[in-house]
């Protein structure tokens, strides 16, 4: 076999690997990180605005900001996604509907 098939059987692997895990995560309902991640950030932003508390959250937005342009992202479109993200949970009461893989039902979660 040349490199480049070992190299291509290589990834084929990894790929159905991968897929064997999302599937089972899936069939758990195992939450992944992002998921986590984005719970937790709507919780912070929410618990901020709803106890008049936004001056917390500007000092968290340059933190995280500060992390994501040391990673390569840009500065002013970071703090633009934040700011979109603020102004969509805190404006528009934005609430999170379970994936449709989960749902049982329609009700939001808050």
């Amino acid at each position: 076999m040349t490199i480049r098939k070992q190299e291509a059987e290589r990834l084929r692997k990894q790929r159905e690997r991968q897929q064997r895990v999302r599937e089972r995560h899936k069939r758990d309902r195992k939450p992944s990180r992002d998921d986590i991640a984005r719970v937790l950030l709507h919780m912070f932003i929410m618990r901020s605005y709803k106890t008049n508390q936004m001056h917390l959250l500007e000092g968290y937005c340059d933190m995280i900001v500060r992390r994501l342009k040391s990673q390569g992202f840009d500065k002013a479109a970071s703090y633009g996604v934040l700011d979109d993200l603020i102004e969509k949970y805190t404006k528009s009461d934005w609430q999170f509907f379970r994936k449709l893989h989960l749902k049982e039902d329609d009700t939001p979660i808050k």
